[in-house]
């Protein structure tokens, strides 16, 4: 069976990968591994603001 990781990168995005491959640049492990539908799961749990953290900072700063 492939297993996968949950992945993030710097804004906050998820994705998976396979464990067996080296994440792409850019890319960070999130911490959890298991099977593809676990980690989709998982980011299911975790990635609830689908907006980038850039987006997110932006708006929380314009709000008076």
């Amino acid at each position: 069976m492939l297993t996968h990781r949950v992945v993030v990168n710097h804004e906050e995005q998820y994705s998976i990968w396979p464990t067996n491959m080296k994440l792409p640049a850019g890319w960070d492990p999130e911490g959890f591994e298991g099977s593809r539908q676990e980690c989709l799961a998982r980011i299911d749990q975790v990635w609830t603001d689908m907006r980038p953290a850039s987006v997110r900072r932006l708006v929380d700063a314009s709000r008076p």
